[in-house]
């Protein structure tokens, strides 16, 4: 039996990293106001890049 899980690693990757961004997105709130701004939209940048990344994936 020969299973290869190597497809499927990019995707996996993508899903962990989201989750990361995702958490640092809602720790915003603990940070200070300029902190939080310089940080924001840096998060949702890369937020939209990896979700972008996950739908290339999937075609």
């Amino acid at each position: 039996m020969d299973m290869n899980f190597e497809p499927l690693y990019p995707h996996h990757d993508l899903l962990i990293e989201l989750g990361r961004v995702e958490m640092a997105i809602d720790s915003l709130g603990e940070r200070d106001d300029s902190e939080r701004g310089s940080l924001q939209p840096r998060l949702e940048s890369r937020m939209s890049a990896l979700l972008e990344a996950l739908r290339d994936l999937a075609v």
